[in-house]
């Protein structure tokens, strides 16, 4: 090999190094985040996977650029290895959409479960833990109305959490078809 298809290879090489592995272990950890409710994590998740989605480019235009430098790009292995780079960019374009889709429920659910609670703390007042009396019952008049709402913003938490669920299912799944992916095209790559 001459010394620009040499550079080529080796840019080639950084880039699946130094893109793919952060790409998918981003992909792969925003599940276990998402399942402990921390926004701010799944916020950067979300960053990184579309900083190293997009530096993943790179990858494919310095293999395309070295396919044809060493005269293999009409080889099978390169057309199937680039379509299986498309297909993983697309799913990588589902899973940064589907995160996104978990922050904003994440969001949801930070913003109207604290307003529950503290509107049931407020309507089930109770005497010192020190009393030998009981609590005298709470007057069940118009100080009723809150619990509605409470209820209404437990019933909302609740939606967005099963969202958040759901859409940490299917960033697990699409993240794994994409490391499968990148594990054909690493055989096929050096396997030929």
């Amino acid at each position: 090999m001459s010394f620009p298809q040499n550079l080529v290879l080796w840019l080639h090489l950084a880039f699946v190094v130094f893109t793919i592995g952060p790409v998918t272990l981003a992909i792969m950890s925003t599940p276990r985040y998402i399942r402990h409710r921390d926004v701010r994590i799944v916020r950067y998740l979300n960053r990184i996977t579309f900083i190293f989605a997009i530096g993943t480019v790179g990858v494919l235009i310095a293999g395309m650029a070295l396919a044809s430098m060493i005269s293999v790009d009409g080889k099978w292995w390169v057309i199937v290895s680039a379509t299986l780079y498309i297909v993983a960019l697309l799913l990588l374009g589902l899973i940064m959409r589907d995160q996104r889709k978990a922050i904003k429920a994440l969001d949801e659910a930070v913003v109207t479960a604290p307003s529950s609670a503290v509107v049931a703390a407020d309507s089930h007042s109770s005497a010192p833990a020190d009393s030998a009396e009981p609590a005298e019952p709470a007057d069940t008049g118009p100080a009723s109305a809150p619990d509605i709402d409470g209820a209404a913003g437990q019933g909302s938490a609740a939606v967005a959490s099963h969202v958040a669920t759901v859409e940490r299912g299917r960033i697990a799944m699409m993240g794994g078809v994409v490391s499968l992916i990148w594990l054909v095209i690493l055989v096929l790559m050096v396997w030929h």
